[in-house]
């Protein structure tokens, strides 16, 4: 849940001078101000604060007494929402050389390029290892407010060692990506900890004994991890009306009277094929869900611009009218079927052979069967070549006193906050549904598209 954090007391001191910080985070929020991502507060206040600016950079600050001992502003900007960072803090100050007592690194790389930068005094009492500090992940101490909204993933502390990233990922070979490593060989001091290893255990896994407690909310464990990202809405898409939660993966079209709030999704693909799953939870009887192109060309002009709003003569969609109409590039319409709100609406997309199938609580539309091809609802002769480069689901909303509201289950086994009540079979092993997955289909994520 957004308002959920973190939070213990150590019992005992530790060392002052040397830490080592590690986490994999990704966003689904940039529009929350200073969201934190770790604050470690002694009683006498300050120590160490880790947080995102209303700038989207990163920005580390070690403080005492009221003064700041060190700071590192970044360059660089996080505002992937798609992405998985690996950010690893390494603390040492008793270092000869200025620049290497406090050292960042992002998914491997040791950052170099600050707008400020400030070194620790050789030696100096950073305060983080204190007998009775206040460790708080996701919110700053004593706070209600800079909530950090999205994931985290593999939290290592280390009370007195100082390590560089080598430690706890690694390089692929083959892709040049940045690849989690999830049982590192690191000692842990007195209070280091490991938690997140296990979906949402909030245990310490480091042997310390050293766990946290739940606050503001429920842990929502998510099959979306380091070493699998699965699709999201995108808050980057072309309009502002709109607001995503539950991790970008419910949309709210919000009370603009228009056909402008339009949101796609975060991955596309040109081959292959895909299985999702979506719940219409509220809206009008134009609300539309499907799939276009990826190309932004053809996002045409609905009234206020021409990447304003999305265009359905161009992708295959549905529409929750009447008997639920179907729409494609070639024919404007044909029938659908019956929808209403809570019902749960399936596409199987087969990018291969350029079909595409949809359904709604388990069965397919017009005697469907993705697995064997038969019966598309929108096949071939309908798939012009705009969608040659690919496809990306999407979702459109038109308000006339009620807001649209879809909830989307890419594979993570939840429609918004509500975690879907029996999962089908999935014969690709890729994502969890509600629904039994067509043989040879997979979900949308990099798993999915061998990335």
């Amino acid at each position: 849940m957004a308002s959920t954090y973190l939070t213990r007391t150590s019992s005992s001191a530790g060392t002052n001078t040397k830490g080592t910080f590690s986490a994999w985070v990704k966003r689904s929020s940039i529009s929350n101000v200073y969201p934190r991502i770790i604050q470690i507060r002694p009683s006498s206040g300050n120590g160490l604060d880790m947080y995102f600016r209303n700038t989207d950079i990163l920005e580390i600050k070690l403080s005492s007494g009221g003064s700041v001992l060190a700071q590192l502003s970044t360059n660089r900007l996080f505002r992937d929402v798609n992405a998985w960072y690996h950010i690893l803090l390494s603390i040492d100050t008793t270092s000869g050389t200025a620049d290497d007592r406090v050292r960042l690194y992002v998914n491997g790389v040791k950052e170099t390029s600050f707008s400020t930068r400030t070194n620790p005094s050789q030696n100096a009492d950073v305060k983080i290892n204190g007998s009775s500090d206040t460790i708080q992940i996701g919110l700053e101490v004593g706070g209600s407010s800079n909530i950090f909204s999205g994931s985290m993933s593999h939290i290592h502390w280390l009370d007195g060692t100082a390590h560089d990233a080598s430690y706890f990922g690694s390089t692929d070979s083959t892709t040049g990506e940045w690849k989690i490593n999830t049982s590192p060989s690191v000692t842990y001091g007195t209070n280091g900890f490991f938690i997140l290893k296990d979906g949402n255990s909030v245990t310490d896994q480091s042997g310390r004994g050293n766990n946290f407690t739940v606050g503001g909310g429920t842990l929502t464990k998510t099959e979306d991890c380091p070493s699998n990202v699965f699709a999201t809405l995108n808050p980057l898409s072309f309009n502002t009306g709109f607001s995503l939660s539950n991790g970008n993966n419910y949309f709210n079209g919000g009370s603009v009277t228009s056909w402008n709030q339009g949101c796609a999704a975060t991955m596309g693909a040109s081959s292959g094929k895909y299985y999702w799953e979506v719940k219409w939870k509220n809206g009008t009887s134009v609300s539309i869900i499907g799939v276009l192109p990826i190309d932004q060309s053809y996002y045409t002009n609905g009234g206020s611009g021409s990447t304003s709003v999305y265009n359905f003569s161009n992708g295959w969609q549905l529409s929750t009218s009447g008997a639920g109409d179907k729409y494609n590039y070639v024919a404007s319409n044909g029938t659908g079927f019956q929808r209403a709100h809570d019902d749960i609406i399936m596409f199987a997309m087969d990018m291969d052979n350029k079909k595409m199938w949809s359904g709604a609580n388990g069965t397919w539309y017009s005697s469907g069967n993705p697995a064997t091809g038969a019966n598309p609802t929108w096949e071939t002769s309908q798939f012009p070549s705009i969608f040659d480069n690919g496809f990306i689901p999407y979702c459109q909303s038109y308000n006339s006193g009620v807001v649209t509201e879809f909830a989307f289950n890419f594979g993570n086994g939840y429609f918004g906050s509500t975690q879907i009540s029996s999962a089908g079979t999935n014969a690709s092993g890729n994502g969890i549904f509600e629904y039994d997955v067509p043989a040879n289909f997979t979900a949308l994520s990099t798993k999915g598209l061998n990335l």
